[in-house]
């Protein structure tokens, strides 16, 4: 496996000397992000305002694309267009627009002639209003999930590892969502459900690199007699190959589908590009700075040493 070696196994950059500059320089992005979350609010896509539903049917087949640029044309820059059924039938959710008409059906009207050619003209199936109230509660049971997810992690990884362990991993894995959800705050980029549920699987792609590293500590904790900064290096060095190896082929794969996966997908894969750069970082530069911070030592992780240690402080 050495061609697949970016770093050396046995490689010794000393990590843990700059561990409070990527501490303070990754406490300060998470606040920058918490601040433009405040200032800046989200630009909530459809999913949570709500808007009008529309069906159009096309004389031949039409593209998705050449539709959505027409929309934007016309005013309605983040319509989201989608083929059903056939080629020719498609389902357009849009916000209205702000001085124009708020009924459904002359929205429809609207849509259908910015939407139409002459050579291939449109007719409405059917349009209807999207209540907000429907993405109030996507909202609200999207945080739910976040929260399950959070408890989720912190009961496994104290389960498998040690409490110090677990609010290392949740704090690595919140600054990484943190900083992912920040970003479009801060861009203003539209924010809908697959964005979130590109926030949700990078907390998934977090905690595993995340766990990897710790995996290591644990075995380097047992196996090697050395101070805890020296068992912490070593272990992401160790590791090293592996995180970069792995995300480089996973932001690759979402590359791909940001170039070529449709403006509906975009938003998603921006959030995963961004977990994907940001955890590789957070994996290498503050989960085992953390853990040193919190004391974390060879006692916390094997009961016999424990024990050993209580007894040694008795009188």
């Amino acid at each position: 496996m050495k061609p697949f070696n970016v770093f050396p196994y046995d490689s010794h950059i000393n990590f843990m000397r700059v561990r409070m500059v990527s501490l303070v320089i990754a406490a300060l992005l998470m606040f920058a992000a918490i601040g433009a979350m405040a200032v800046n609010g989200f630009n909530f896509a459809l999913d949570f305002t709500g808007g009008v539903g529309i069906e159009l049917r096309f004389a031949k087949p039409v593209e998705v694309e050449a539709v959505r640029s027409r929309l934007a044309g016309a005013g309605y820059e983040n319509a989201q267009v989608q083929s059903f059924g056939t080629g020719t039938d498609l389902l357009i959710r849009l916000q209205k627009r702000e001085g124009g008409s708020s009924a459904s059906t002359s929205i429809a009207q609207e849509v259908k002639q910015a939407a139409s050619t002459a050579e291939n003209p449109a007719e409405v199936r059917s349009s209807a209003e999207i209540s907000a109230q429907v993405g109030k509660e996507l909202r609200d049971k999207g945080i739910l999930a976040l929260v399950f997810v959070i408890v989720g992690f912190l009961i496994y990884i104290s389960f498998r590892f040690e409490w110090k362990f677990a609010v290392a991993a949740i704090i690595t894995t919140l600054h990484d969502v943190i900083i992912v959800v920040g970003w479009f705050a801060l861009s203003g980029h539209e924010f809908d459900l697959t964005v979130l549920a590109g926030a949700l699987s990078v907390m998934g792609y977090s905690v595993n690199d995340t766990i990897v590293v710790f995996d290591r500590v644990r075995e380097n904790f047992r196996s090697m007699r050395a101070t805890p900064s020296e068992v912490l290096n070593a272990s992401v060095n160790q590791t090293l190959s592996r995180t970069v190896i792995t995300s480089f082929v996973a932001f690759l794969t979402v590359l791909a589908l940001y170039i070529y996966g449709g403006s509906s997908l975009r938003g998603m894969a921006e959030s995963q590009m961004i977990g994907i750069i940001i955890g590789t970082l957070s994996s290498i530069f503050v989960a085992c700075p953390l853990l040193m911070w919190l004391g974390a030592s060879k006692q916390d992780l094997m009961p016999k040493a424990r024990d050993e240690a209580a007894l040694a402080r008795r009188p």
